[in-house]
């Protein structure tokens, strides 16, 4: 009988080791096991504070397999309260986003940039993000100069936008800078993503939140094309936005354990954690 994938993910939950795999692609060169993993979208908003203390969030990230992830907060005290206690875990990347100003008014609030330069604390926030910006608002000029602010600091940007919408901001200034791609466009197909990708060189996209790469018949061809086409241009990731991702992280990262182990280990061990670990050293 044919295993679903969310067997699968419970499978690996449960006992830690790789499951049978029902893909015709799992060979003997798929990855071996649980990989590493470091993951480019991890958020420990206000919210989640009553939820876990920032040592229990550590843990819950530390059981899900996770050593290394880039988190930004609303308010980035979130952030802070996790990197004071676990800076080899935690990459810190600075959030516009506090109190009444969010996804929706960031852009055109006259306080973000002026928020953003008195927060930032060079050497300790290593990009900015996640924001999220709609298609049309790359001219903003809130937007321009935030951009502005990770070209003049070397930084990244952490983008939650479409397909129209990055492309938009990467032929503009943040063509100077490097820039993570988040949940792959969300709606983005891969043959949309490959082109945007094979178009802008310092674009990388993160994966949190595609359920499309998977089902219960293995990984999704297309996908699986994808990154072996371009094996060094994707980074795994969860996206703990609400308290329910964080008390099903350990499930969220079981699935995406699943779907790596039907890769050749070398294309799974890059995306897991070895492109995410070259762009972001440890100092």
């Amino acid at each position: 009988m044919r295993l679903t994938l969310l067997a699968l993910a419970l499978s690996l939950a449960c006992t830690g080791a790789a499951p049978a795999l029902p893909s015709a692609s799992a060979t003997a060169a798929a990855a071996p096991g649980p990989l590493p993993l470091f993951d480019a979208h991890i958020h420990y908003s206000q919210p989640a504070w009553s939820l876990l203390t920032p040592e229990q969030a550590i843990e819950r990230l530390r059981a899900a397999g996770i050593q290394r992830a880039i988190v930004s907060s609303s308010p980035d005290e979130g952030t802070l309260r996790l990197y004071e206690r676990a800076p080899d875990l935690v990459i810190p990347f600075l959030r516009p986003y506090r109190g009444e100003i969010g996804p929706g008014t960031w852009t055109r609030d006259g306080t973000t940039v002026a928020y953003l330069e008195t927060t930032y604390r060079r050497g300790v926030h290593r990009g900015i993000g996640e924001i999220h910006l709609g298609a049309g608002e790359s001219e903003l000029p809130v937007v321009r100069a935030v951009v502005g602010l990770a070209v003049a600091e070397r930084i990244w940007l952490l983008v939650h936008t479409d397909a129209r919408g990055i492309e938009e901001l990467l032929r503009g200034p943040a063509s100077r800078t490097r820039v993570i791609w988040a949940h792959a466009g969300q709606s983005a197909s891969p043959a949309e993503v490959r082109r945007i990708i094979e178009r802008h060189p310092d674009l990388w996209v993160e994966l949190a939140g595609r359920s499309d790469i998977a089902s219960g018949d293995g990984i999704d061809p297309a996908w699986r094309e994808l990154f072996l086409a371009h094996p060094g241009r994707f980074l795994a990731g969860s996206d703990t936005w609400i308290d329910p991702q964080w008390e099903r992280l350990v499930e969220i990262h079981a699935v995406t354990q699943t779907w790596l182990a039907q890769l050749p280990a070398d294309v799974a061990r890059r995306i897991a954690s070895e492109n995410a670990a070259a762009l972001f050293p440890t100092r």
